[in-house]
């Protein structure tokens, strides 16, 4: 398909880092957005179980910022199929590969957020690891998992059939990279202006054949996590990136085209603001369920088991029966019970019936109807 250059920004060489940024451009944005982060990670700090209760807003993330690379998938599929499976690639042959693909995302999140806790750095061999499982499965595993391109890639709507962008060219990209995890390293930027800016330089490198957008998604959660400026790795950005994605375009269009890093840096802190407070909003909502549901579940469980039952149900809000009666940690006899209780409450929904050998599949509807995508 021939594809027109005619509008086509080239990388800007030798132009990173910015030599001088103009604060003034930017310094309320930096404020609001500082604000509305701070408020949203003393939220993650008075939460004693944010592990359980945030877990759905990765699985959002997984969804949204697969569906910005055109993979296209709903959280019930993404929860059905790890109810489903243990691992990646069982059983994948029944079902569609974006499924596969966006379980992978949310896979490469948890393990990556796990891999930085352990103490690894962020760096080149850190983001080649993670591409390794982004695209071990699917259609990316033909995209070269885990190498860096070797030939010349491109941002383009294809639907005009017009180039928008080309990235740095796979010769300098060795030089690129190293600038930006020395920039990464050195740099004094403030923790949300470096991490914006290392997003954007992330994403003009396109040093991947395939998975750019995801990964440097992800590194924006990480670098915010480990700067300090949350205290833990539940910040996701990619519903307030889609929803403004022509301005997100041209912005970074912008900075190549016009050195304007600004003008980015605002609308950057501007998605962190806004994000921050809708995730806040999010976060609240699933808090104040737990909390009610805490008292419900002892009430018609009358058991000592009941938060575990609860915390199960969080973690896995769609879950095969078998699942729950053998991994929950509760007793046998007690977790068949509870699924009873809780289906006759009409606090668990059937999905799926029990047929033959295949346990009935049930969906916890009060936390799916929170964070549905």
């Amino acid at each position: 398909m021939d594809l027109n250059l005619e509008n086509a920004v080239n990388y800007h060489y030798n132009k990173f880092p910015p030599s001088v940024l103009d604060y003034g451009h930017f310094v309320e944005p930096l404020v609001k957005a500082t604000d509305a982060l701070a408020r949203y990670d003393q939220m993650l700090k008075n939460m004693h179980n944010g592990k359980i209760l945030l877990a759905p807003l990765r699985n959002q993330e997984a969804v949204i910022s697969s569906r910005m690379e055109g993979t296209v998938s709903t959280m019930d599929e993404i929860l059905k199929y790890e109810a489903d499976h243990d691992n990646e690639t069982e059983g994948a042959k029944n079902v569609r590969s974006e499924v596969i693909e966006t379980f992978l995302y949310q896979r490469t999140l948890k393990n990556t957020q796990q891999a930085v806790e352990d103490g690894y750095p962020l760096s080149q061999s850190l983001i080649k690891g993670i591409h390794q499982k982004l695209l071990s499965f699917g259609r990316g595993a033909s995209k070269s998992p885990g190498q860096f391109k070797n030939e010349q890639n491109y941002l383009a709507d294809k639907l005009r059939r017009n180039i928008l962008f080309i990235p740095i060219s796979p010769e300098k990209l060795q030089e690129g990279l190293d600038k930006l995890f020395l920039y990464v390293e050195k740099s004094t930027h403030p923790a949300l202006i470096k991490t914006g800016i290392t997003h954007i330089e992330f994403e003009s490198l396109h040093p991947f054949e395939d998975g750019n957008g995801r990964i440097g998604r992800m590194l924006i959660t990480l670098m915010l996590w480990t700067s300090g400026t949350i205290s833990e790795p539940y910040f996701y950005i990619s519903g307030y990136l889609e929803e403004n994605k022509d301005r997100y375009l041209d912005t970074m269009r912008d900075v190549s085209k016009s050195g304007n890093w600004e003008n980015w840096c605002v609308f950057f802190l501007e998605a962190v603001e806004q994000q921050a407070i809708r995730n806040l909003m999010i976060a609240e909502s699933i808090s104040k369920l737990y909390e009610e549901m805490k008292i419900i579940f002892s009430d018609v469980l009358s058991s000592k088991w009941s938060v575990v039952a609860l915390d199960f149900v969080f973690t896995n809000p769609m879950f095969r029966n078998n699942k729950f009666t053998t991994k929950s940690g509760i007793p046998t006899p007690s977790a068949a019970r509870f699924t009873r209780v809780l289906l006759e409450k009409n606090l668990i929904t059937t999905l799926e019936t029990a047929s033959g050998r295949r346990p009935a599949l049930y969906s916890f509807e009060p936390l799916m109807e929170l964070v549905r995508v």
